[in-house]
């Protein structure tokens, strides 16, 4: 039994290309903004980036909904062909793929050339060979999307056994999305696009974001301080509009009564908003002392912002932070005067509250 050949049929998908594309523009988009969005610390930002897949995942599905629904009420058609050649592309497990060249032959319809891969079992490789002339099922609509059947019914399983499939000549037509190197092109350059779009819409969060963390902290490291030193007290002034609550303004004032070979103790740091004063020991007395450098300059804004939310003080005034190690132990003590009442906040000298409570 001789089956001839007739003319491929074609298939031409540009909407796999722009498909491709958009799928790149939304990747490079996400991605933009969600390491973005993590990098300066923007919640717009990591959100864009975790939603816009989400969402455009959704879209895709609901979109193509329709053309699936379409794809799957066509019933597939039964044909036989002869394998033209095949190649073992990999795999290290049982089921091998295999890329398999066939000229199909269907009944009633032209036959046509087309390349597939498929996973194949190690123990029924030896049963496929070329010219050798198997079963396969396609789409009509869609025949690159041939599959070829392991076990076929026994009316075509006899059918194979005595048919002779003649070769299709032409190009094989792809199982694999057409496009080649074109298509990759269009989805590197959606990716980029997506990308630049989002540095675009969002360089105020960007940008301005990274410049502002520049600018504000020029301020404080280059921050006057007004240090006076006596034998026995230090104070600090902040520059103007600088407070001891600032990042590293404590840490640096501080550092700058303590400089020089002699680390003085203290017996006491008191700090304000707008001054550090420090109480230091005095030579060849031997109380009970630490260094003032020791303090948890980390933990301090966040003492003094717990303590303002103590229940009755109404609204702050002002706060005062005095460290002590009479007992032998750092203790940090808060105190915050509203103008309803005072609230007290006690840590130890690593920053752990111990106790609060308003009076």
């Amino acid at each position: 039994m001789t089956i001839a050949a007739g003319a491929p049929p074609t298939h031409n998908r540009p909407a796999e290309l722009a498909l491709g594309f958009l799928t790149g523009g939304v990747a490079g988009a996400s991605l933009t903004a969600f390491i973005g969005g993590c990098v300066v610390g923007r919640a717009p930002l990591i959100v864009t980036g975790l939603v816009l897949p989400t969402v455009y995942g959704i879209l895709f599905f609901l979109a193509t909904l329709p053309r699936r629904a379409r794809e799957a009420a066509v019933a597939p058609r039964t044909a036989l062909a002869v394998i033209e050649s095949l190649e073992a592309v990999g795999g290290e497990t049982s089921d091998v793929p295999v890329r398999f060249e066939l000229s199909v032959a269907p009944d009633g319809a032209p036959a046509f050339r087309v390349e597939i891969r498929q996973d194949v079992n190690l123990v029924e490789l030896p049963d496929y060979r070329p010219r050798g002339v198997v079963v396969v099922e396609y789409p009509p609509d869609r025949p690159w999307k041939t599959r070829i059947v392991k076990r076929p019914t026994p009316q075509w399983e006899e059918r194979a056994a005595g048919a002779r499939v003649d070769s299709v000549p032409g190009p094989a037509m792809k199982s694999e999305t057409p496009g080649g190197c074109f298509s990759a092109l269009l989805t590197l350059l959606g990716l980029l696009l997506g990308a630049a779009a989002v540095l675009l819409l969002f360089r105020a969060d960007l940008f301005d974001a990274r410049e502002g963390d520049s600018g504000a902290s020029t301020p404080s490291v280059s921050s006057t301080l007004s240090t006076t030193v006596t034998s026995a007290l230090g104070t600090v002034t902040p520059g103007p509009g600088q407070s001891m609550l600032d990042e590293g303004e404590l840490r640096r004032a501080v550092e700058s009564l303590t400089q020089g070979a002699d680390r003085r103790r203290a017996l006491t740091v008191v700090v304000q908003d707008h001054l550090l004063t420090v109480v230091f020991t005095p030579t060849g007395v031997k109380n009970p002392s630490f260094d003032p450098r020791s303090l948890p300059y980390d933990r301090v804004p966040g003492l003094v912002e717990e303590a303002r939310t103590i229940p009755g003080l109404g609204a702050p005034r002002s706060w005062q932070l005095t460290v002590g190690g009479v007992t032998g132990s750092l203790v940090l003590r808060v105190v915050v005067t509203g103008d309803a009442g005072t609230g007290t906040l006690e840590a130890d000298g690593l920053g752990r509250v111990l106790r609060r409570g308003g009076s």
